[in-house]
């Protein structure tokens, strides 16, 4: 088993349960992991593998439409990186909402999903 880790993926975005939220926006942080059932990388081939660069650009497509749940992204995320990519076996997203608009202090809001073949 392989694990490609992007970690701390940074995002504006107008997500949110109340229509303010959307409109404001917020910063969010998305942390993603895919697992991979191969092991062996002798070729130094970077078509064995996944790329990075695509892994981020479909994150980030993901992100840039406005959604009410952290729920309803980390999902996509996972559903959609295991369609794009057939030899990912796993996907798990943290999604998280920074300052969160609740009556206390909070940093961020996560939520993390994970979703297999």
């Amino acid at each position: 088993m392989t694990i490609i880790k992007l970690e701390g993926l940074d995002f504006f975005a107008h997500h949110g349960y109340y229509e303010e939220e959307r409109k404001v926006g917020n910063k969010y942080t998305v942390d993603v992991e895919v697992v991979l059932a191969s092991t062996t990388f002798t070729d130094d081939d970077l078509d064995h593998t996944i790329n990075y660069e695509e892994i981020y650009m479909t994150v980030s497509a993901i992100m840039s439409v406005s959604t009410k749940l952290l729920e309803t992204l980390a999902s996509a995320i996972c559903r959609e990186l295991l369609l794009q990519f057939p030899s990912v076996e796993q996907v798990n997203a943290v999604v998280s909402k920074h300052n969160p608009p609740i009556k206390g202090v909070c940093n961020k809001a996560s939520v993390a999903i994970s979703q297999s073949r």
